[in-house]
C-alpha cells in the first residue's frame, strides 16, 4: 500500500507570479493513482492557486482542510472553511478561483479526474490551455488568435 499525508508540513514551495504562490504536492503519483488526481495546496494569506478558469475533460472537487478561503464561481464570491467540499463540473458552470483572503495560511485539496486530452478556459483573459496527454504538445493560446479550419492546409 502506498500512502500520503495531507497534513504534512514538508510541502515544496511553488511561486508562479505575485498573487499565485503556494506550497503543494501532487498526491496521486505518491499513492500510485492513475485515474484520479489529488493535490494539496497551502496558500499564504493573499495568495491564490490559479486564475479564474473552467475545464473540459476534467471534473474537480475542492476540500478545505485548514483555514478559510474565498471561492469565486459563477454565482459570486463565497467564504469556505474546514470541511467544506465543492464540486466543479465540466464547462462554464464549474468555473472557479481559490484565494486565501484570511490572515493565516489555508490548506486545500483539489481532487480531479485525469482525462487527457483536456482543456482549461480562462474567461477573464480569453485564453485556452490544451492538455494533450502527449509529450510537449500542451499549448496555451488566445481565443482571439483562432484561425480557420483550413488555414495552412493544402
Amino acid at each position: 500500500m502506498k500512502s500520503a499525508n495531507i497534513n504534512t508540513d514538508d510541502l515544496p514551495l511553488v511561486q508562479t507570479q505575485p498573487g499565485h504562490s503556494w506550497r503543494g504536492a501532487e498526491l496521486g503519483p505518491r499513492i500510485g493513482a492513475n485515474g484520479m488526481g489529488a493535490t494539496v495546496y497551502e496558500l499564504p494569506p493573499g495568495e491564490a492557486t490559479f486564475p479564474y478558469h473552467y475545464e473540459y475533460g476534467c471534473e474537480e472537487w475542492l476540500l478545505v482542510v485548514r483555514g478559510s478561503v474565498t471561492l469565486r464561481d459563477p454565482g459570486g464570491r463565497h467564504q469556505l472553511g474546514p470541511g467544506d467540499l465543492v464540486c466543479f463540473p465540466e464547462g462554464p458552470e464549474g468555473a472557479h478561483r481559490i484565494e486565501n483572503t484570511g490572515d493565516e495560511p489555508a490548506r486545500v485539496m483539489l481532487l480531479s479526474t485525469k482525462q487527457r486530452p483536456a482543456m482549461a478556459v480562462f474567461p477573464d483573459s480569453g485564453k485556452l490551455l490544451v492538455f494533450s496527454g502527449g509529450e510537449g504538445d500542451d499549448v496555451i493560446v488566445r481565443k482571439a488568435d483562432a484561425v480557420d479550419y483550413w488555414e495552412g492546409e493544402a
